[in-house]
């Protein structure tokens, strides 16, 4: 069973092409990493809401994948474009 994760900001007045660029030159990592299926990217530029949208084999998986661009200042530098820390929400997915 995989899980979705999502990870809602807002993005700092003015960051969103250093965003950008940041996205482009890091996207590749997260989804080469062990357990990642996939990540998508939404932005609305009036409010500068901000949406990750990431599926996972499992809630192992991702943590891993946190602890390791915590360490690395990975996360740190995201949230440099952020107003402040996301809001992350897990589903595990229903198979009905």
């Amino acid at each position: 069973m995989t899980i979705w994760v999502t990870l809602e900001m807002t993005v700092k007045p003015g960051a969103f092409d250093a965003l950008s660029t940041f996205l482009r030159a890091n996207l590749a990592n997260v989804r080469r990493f062990d357990g990642a299926l996939s990540v998508t990217l939404y932005h609305d530029a009036e409010t500068r809401a901000f949406l990750i949208h990431e599926e996972w084999l499992s809630r192992d998986h991702h943590a891993a994948y946190l602890a390791f661009i915590e360490e690395r200042g990975v996360m740190a530098e995201l949230l440099s474009f952020m107003e402040g820390a996301p809001e992350v929400t897990y589903y595990d997915r229903l198979v009905m």
